[in-house]
C-alpha cells in the first residue's frame, strides 16, 4: 500500500522543515549560481575584494556540503555578513506540496516554484528510486513539455516555463533532506535507501520536460551538481535523456559530459512520427548519425536507447531486428522499459513473454538489453507517467496577475 505522507504534520527527523519558496519570491536564490555568479553576489552585499575568495568557498561549502537552507545555520559566517545575505538573497527549499511512498520504496514529490513569468505558481514532480548499491533520482526540467510523446503523461500537459538553475538544483536538494543525505541529518525510519554510501548517488534528466529545450539552466545546474566540492556527483552518474533534439546533442557531449540516453521507442520513422513527433523534424537517420559522433561514447561509456514496449505497435520480432540494424556501430545498451499505464492513455504494454523474447534477440545481436522493473506504479512515478497541474495563464492573466503582486 502506498502512503502519501502529511507534511503539516512534524517531521519524524531531526531536520528543520524547509521555508516555502512563496515565503521570498522577490529575493534572487543563492543555490543555483555558479561561483562566479556566487561571488559576484557577495561582492554587491559589501565583501571586501580580498575576502571574496574566501567567503564564496564558505558559502559553498555550507550551501552543498552542509547542506543550509538557512543563513543563520552558517555559524562560521559573522551575524553581519547572514543578515546582509538573508536581506537580499534566499537559500530557501522549494516547497514541498505532497510526498508519496510507493510499496517498492520509490519516493515522488510534487514541489512549487514561484511562478517567474507563468501567471501563478507552478509545480512538478520528482521521484527517488531506490535500488541495491545506488540511489538515482528523476529531474524535472521544465513544467510541462511541448513534444506530445503519445505514450507520455506528460505530453499531456502544455509547456508552462522553464525551469531555472535553482529550481533544477533545488530538486536535489529537496530530495537529499528528505533521506537524510546531508551531514548530521537523519535519514526517516524504514526508508528504502542504499545501504551504504551517498542515498542520492545518481542523477536522471528524464522527468517532466525535454532538457535540451532548456539546454543553458540545465548545463549550469548540472555544472553544480557535479562540482567536486559541493554535491559532487559525478558525471559518470548523471545521465541527460532527450527525445532527439540533434543540433543540442554534440554541445551536451562537449560542455556537460555526461551520459547520453535517447527516449526512441520506434525503428520505423512513420511510427516514431506518431509516438514521439519531434522525429517529423529531425529523423531517425539524424538522431542515429548524431549518436555515433557523440564526443565520449565508447564501449566503457554507452549511449542508453530507452524503448517504451507497447503491445501490438511497437514489440515485434522484427522491430528487435530493425533495432539491431539501426543501432550497428554505436556503443550502446537498450533499456526495454515495460509500459507504465496512465489515466486515459490509449496504449496497454506487451506481454511480458514478448518482452522477454524481444530481450532475448537484442541480447543474441551483442547488445545489453535490460527490462527496466517497474517501479512506483502505485503512485504514478514510474517512466512516462509525470504530471503536474499547473498551466500557464494567459497573457492578459499574467499581467493582472503581476501587477496585483
Amino acid at each position: 500500500m502506498s502512503v502519501t505522507l502529511d507534511l503539516a504534520a512534524p517531521l519524524a527527523r531531526s531536520v528543520a522543515p524547509p521555508r516555502p519558496a512563496t515565503a521570498s519570491l522577490e529575493k534572487p536564490h543563492l543555490v543555483g549560481m555558479d561561483r562566479d555568479a556566487l561571488s559576484e553576489a557577495l561582492r554587491g552585499v559589501g565583501v571586501p575584494e580580498k575576502q571574496l575568495r574566501m567567503r564564496t568557498s564558505q558559502i559553498w561549502h555550507w550551501l552543498y556540503v552542509r547542506g543550509a537552507s538557512d543563513f543563520a545555520a552558517m555559524r562560521n559566517v559573522s551575524r553581519d555578513l547572514r543578515e546582509k545575505l538573508d536581506a537580499a538573497f534566499t537559500v530557501a527549499r522549494p516547497e514541498i506540496v505532497e510526498e508519496q511512498i510507493s510499496t517498492d520504496g520509490t519516493r515522488k514529490w510534487l514541489l512549487r516554484y514561484p511562478s517567474r513569468g507563468a501567471g501563478r505558481p507552478v509545480e512538478v514532480e520528482t521521484v527517488y528510486i531506490p535500488e541495491e548499491g545506488r540511489g538515482t533520482l528523476c529531474v524535472s526540467s521544465q513544467v510541462g513539455c511541448t513534444l506530445t510523446c503519445t505514450f507520455c503523461h506528460t505530453g499531456t500537459q502544455r509547456l508552462v516555463r522553464n525551469l531555472t538553475p535553482d529550481d533544477l538544483v533545488g530538486q536535489v536538494m529537496v530530495a537529499r533532506d528528505r533521506l537524510g543525505d546531508f551531514p548530521a541529518q537523519d535519514t526517516p525510519d524504514g526508508a528504502i535507501v542504499p545501504a551504504e554510501g551517498r542515498l542520492v548517488s545518481n542523477v536522471v534528466m528524464m522527468g517532466m520536460g525535454e532538457p535540451l529545450y532548456n539546454y543553458d539552466n540545465v548545463r549550469q545546474a548540472l555544472a553544480v551538481v557535479s562540482d567536486g566540492d559541493g554535491l559532487a556527483i559525478s558525471r559518470r552518474r548523471i545521465t541527460l535523456s532527450t527525445s532527439g533534439v540533434v543540433p543540442m546533442i554534440r554541445p551536451t557531449g562537449e560542455e556537460m559530459g555526461v551520459g547520453l540516453a535517447i527516449s526512441l521507442h520506434a525503428v520505423r520513422d512513420e511510427l516514431r512520427d506518431e509516438l514521439v513527433p519531434i522525429n517529423r523534424k529531425y529523423p531517425l537517420k539524424d538522431l542515429l548519425e548524431a549518436c555515433r559522433t557523440y564526443p565520449g561514447a565508447s564501449n566503457a561509456r554507452r549511449i542508453t536507447f530507452e524503448y517504451v514496449m507497447l503491445k501490438g505497435v511497437n514489440d515485434s520480432l522484427a522491430d528487435a531486428r530493425e533495432l539491431v540494424r539501426l543501432l550497428k556501430g554505436i556503443p550502446a545498451k537498450i533499456n526495454l522499459i515495460p509500459f507504465n499505464p496512465w489515466p486515459g492513455s490509449a496504449y496497454e504494454c506487451s506481454d511480458w513473454d514478448q518482452i522477454e523474447r524481444f530481450a532475448a534477440l537484442v541480447n543474441e545481436a551483442g547488445y545489453a538489453s535490460p527490462i527496466r522493473t517497474p517501479r512506483g506504479r502505485d503512485i504514478l512515478a514510474a517512466c512516462g507517467q509525470l504530471k503536474s497541474e499547473s498551466e500557464r495563464l494567459r497573457k492578459k492573466e499574467r499581467l493582472a496577475a503581476d501587477a496585483a503582486a
